[in-house]
């Protein structure tokens, strides 16, 4: 375990990487050991992994918090998120991890809802909890914290921005630590990191991950409700909408979701006809990853090639990766192989959803 928590927690080792390092070399332990190899190749002299003293730190703190370490592949990790290529390589737990392992519905919103949305909000997150569905929601004010007040009862998981042991907002201190007893919070980032305003995608996409469906109440045009949904589509999760009156801000994100092709969500019974008619089958535990270490990610000639294909098809605009691999014609391994390089050396960054962008 403190292998791989060194591992993820390794300057420019993001999600993806960590999964493609520790397939190739087919223990984390072993991929430590090449990962200052990889950086030199792709430039980056005197690069450390992340030394184990700060890793057996992050330990002590999650245990003084009183959270368990869920990683990848390990009994308690989701299983709505084993097959994701951007799955978190672990995750901070307080609460019933069990919960994690029933299907799931995301509800997400505004956090300056109307006494409208709230209500809706509270309604279907009872009623599907009383279907069976474990509600999924971001702990923020607002939407999230209404649907995570209803559904304790039958059962809620709050994914956090921030470290595990880190409220946000101060005002939800009651209901985390109420979900901590009766429910399920989940933390991608170490204990005691303050939530800023970039890790909040990083959040979205676990819970987009996490449901099979996720519904938006009451989002504006632009808002991070609209970034989890693009995050369930790229998942190829079911995504729905509440509408709102067009002469309302709040709800212009939902009424566009439906425009273009989101089902339209008036009550539980609309979310369960559009997930097959009943709470479907939780899947069992994710599979341990296998160890098959495959070519190394030290460059040749070819690989040297493709990053310059790469760099110069990539822009400030994040691309989805299967589109670059279709459009460059690479072999996936190649492609794979050269990501790796460009990410470590910071000249390619990862977002959310597969997508990625120039560094």
């Amino acid at each position: 375990m403190l292998s791989r928590l060194r591992l993820a927690r390794s300057r420019r080792v993001g999600a993806t990487t960590f999964h493609r390092l520790l397939a190739e070399h087919g223990s984390a332990a072993a991929a430590l050991a090449a990962l200052p190899a990889i950086a030199r190749a792709a430039g980056a002299e005197g690069y450390e992994p992340c030394p184990e003293g700060v890793a057996r730190a992050e330990l002590a703190a999650g245990r003084r918090a009183g959270a368990r370490l869920l990683p990848f592949g390990a009994p308690g990790y989701p299983p709505a998120l084993a097959d994701l290529d951007d799955a978190p390589p672990l995750l901070w737990a307080l609460g019933d991890p069990a919960l994690a392992a029933r299907p799931m519905v995301a509800l997400v919103g505004a956090r300056n809802a109307s006494s409208l949305g709230l209500r809706m909000a509270q309604r279907l997150a009872r009623e599907l909890g009383a279907a069976g569905f474990t509600v999924v929601s971001g702990l923020a004010r607002g939407i999230d914290a209404a649907a995570h007040e209803a559904a304790l009862a039958t059962g809620t998981i709050g994914v956090q921005a921030g470290g595990i042991d880190v409220v946000y907002p101060a005002e939800n201190a009651t209901l985390s630590a109420r979900m901590a007893r009766e429910g399920l919070r989940l933390a991608e980032l170490p204990p005691g990191t303050q939530p800023q305003a970039r890790h909040f995608p990083q959040r979205n996409r676990i819970i987009a991950g996490l449901a099979r469906a996720t519904v938006v109440i009451e989002a504006a045009a632009r808002s991070g409700s609209l970034l989890t949904a693009r995050n369930a589509l790229d998942y190829g999760r079911e995504v729905m909408a509440v509408p709102g009156h067009p002469m309302d801000a709040r709800a212009a994100g939902c009424n566009l979701l439906i425009r273009d092709g989101a089902v339209l969500v008036r009550n539980a019974e609309d979310v369960i006809e559009a997930l097959g008619g009943s709470a479907p089958v939780a899947s069992g535990p994710a599979p341990l990853p296998v160890a098959a270490p495959v070519q190394s990610p030290l460059p040749g000639p070819e690989t040297g090639a493709a990053e310059a294909r790469i760099l110069a098809a990539l822009g400030p605009s994040p691309t989805p990766e299967d589109l670059l691999l279709r459009s460059l014609g690479l072999a996936p391994a190649v492609l794979a192989r050269s990501l790796v390089l460009l990410e470590i050396e910071g000249r390619v960054i990862r977002h959310p959803g597969g997508l990625l962008s120039l560094g």
